[in-house]
């Protein structure tokens, strides 16, 4: 059997993203390190912010009905020339 262990990283608020992105140039681009396994940013995987949606989730244990909105910062891949697969 796999040994577990509990993964609670930071989730950063907007006041610490704002304060982060400060000193940068409104146009300088944003990429995003998605890391392969949790808290393992050896070996990253590379993509673009592209979006911010906000997305309406159901509140357990808030009763029937109850929902409450999470901030989603949206990645796709970086601009490049990638493969197709075939059809």
């Amino acid at each position: 059997m796999a040994d577990t262990f509990d993964h609670a990283p930071q989730v950063w608020t907007a006041g610490r993203l704002r304060e982060a992105l400060s000193a940068l140039p409104d146009d300088t681009p944003i990429h995003v390190g998605v890391a392969d396994e949790p808290g393992d940013f050896g070996g990253y995987s590379e993509y673009s912010l592209v979006d911010l949606e906000p997305v309406e989730k159901d509140s357990a244990g808030s009763g029937p009905g109850v929902t409450h909105v999470e901030y989603t910062l949206l990645a796709d891949y970086k601009a490049g020339q990638y493969y197709r697969d075939p059809v």
